[in-house]
């Protein structure tokens, strides 16, 4: 009796391992799986983009079924990208979400997990599915005028004459002072010259500046800085160009880290400045400043003002109509609408330097500002 209990025992179980057996020779190959994610390939930093995800899965046999589509780090899905069930031959399944951006980055998102298992959910085996996807992150920009000073000038004949920027360097005459023109525009020495013949016969005079056409902005960032610097200055950078394309200006960028754009206002020239901003980490090149297209204004930002990069800045202006060394010695500034804060230690030795020689620049055509960490980007304008 015994063992014809043990024989039926036996039989059982190799009845059940055949079972199993069958059920994980049957199941052990996926069922097929099409994914296809569907949202914005760029956006700026602090944005929300729509994201749709959608599965097709066609299963021979019922199948439990798990998909996992976690976003990378630095991307936040509004909730889990996940679906599950019970499934047997061909359906879709659709996912919507809310996509924030919260971190710069270019974000490669190349995969997604499948996990399948039979109906009893003995066996479960897992997979990854290759999904490529790129997502760029724009840096945020702030609300910033060009200062007059760094606005790019090139002279164009006559029409610059009669429709152009005013030129404060380049003098084209005086003329008779007339109510409403800016005092600082009179020229004195020769008003004091008029003022002394008889009452009656003299006004003041004015300066009456070139016309000057506006050309293009060169955007040149130092990357050898802290982090903490690179994003405060990609965020000035990209601010300064969305200013510049504003003021309908052609813009270019170039790093020490070799990066390099095209010029140019269009859509095209917009998305790969932004996007080599967004793929920007800290790179200790040694600066590589190259000389930027004739009659370009050209913008230079840096964290310590290396004195190569303040060579290679004067050199760059033989070729550049304007120049402008902008230092972060903090690696950071005010944005608009921030409070002041202490600064508890002063600028590295080659700040320093740059302020004391900050009029001789001056003369040769590079203005320098050194913008603290407790200064306002605002004080650029003036």
């Amino acid at each position: 009796m015994p063992s014809a209990v043990l024989l039926t025992l036996l039989a059982w179980a190799l009845f059940l391992a055949l079972c199993a057996g069958g059920l994980w020779w049957l199941y052990r190959r996926p069922p097929q799986v099409t994914l296809h994610r569907s949202v914005a390939p760029a956006g700026r930093s602090g944005q929300t983009l729509p994201l749709e995800v959608r599965a097709e899965i066609s299963a021979r046999w019922p199948t439990r079924v798990i998909l996992l589509d976690p976003v990378p780090r630095g991307l936040i899905s509004s909730h889990a990208l996940q679906l599950g069930g019970l499934l047997y031959g061909e359906s879709c399944h659709t996912l919507t979400a809310d996509l924030s951006l919260m971190r710069r980055g270019i974000y490669n998102w190349d995969t997604a997990t499948l996990r399948w298992a039979d109906p009893l959910g003995l066996f479960w085996h897992s997979a990854q599915l290759t999904v490529p996807l790129q997502v760029a992150v724009y840096p945020e920009s702030h609300g910033l005028f060009l200062p007059e000073l760094l606005r790019p000038l090139l002279s164009e004949g006559q029409w610059a004459r009669d429709h152009g920027l005013s030129d404060p360097l380049s003098l084209r005459g005086v003329r008779p002072y007339v109510l409403g023109d800016p005092l600082r525009q009179i020229h004195w020495p020769l008003s004091a010259r008029a003022l002394s013949l008889p009452t009656g016969a003299a006004v003041p005079v004015v300066r009456e500046p070139e016309k000057m056409a506006s050309s293009s902005v060169t955007l040149y960032l130092d990357t050898s800085g802290t982090e903490v610097y690179l994003e405060s200055a990609v965020r000035l950078v990209a601010s300064l160009a969305a200013q510049a394309w504003a003021d309908g200006l052609a813009v270019a960028l170039a790093t020490s880290a070799g990066t390099s754009t095209p010029l140019g206002r269009g859509p095209q020239a917009r998305r790969a400045l932004l996007t080599a901003l967004a793929g920007l980490t800290p790179d200790y090149s040694p600066p590589a400043l190259r000389p930027p297209r004739t009659g370009t204004n050209l913008l230079v930002v840096t964290q310590q003002a290396p004195p190569a990069l303040v060579r290679q800045t004067l050199e760059a202006r033989v070729t550049a109509s304007r120049a402008a060394l902008i230092a972060l010695p903090e690696g950071f500034y005010l944005e608009p609408g921030e409070r002041p804060r202490k600064q508890w230690i002063g600028v590295p030795d080659t700040v320093r330097a740059l302020e004391q020689q900050a009029g001789v620049l001056a003369e040769r055509g590079v203005l320098a500002f050194v913008l603290r960490g407790n200064q306002s980007v605002l004080r650029l304008h003036r």
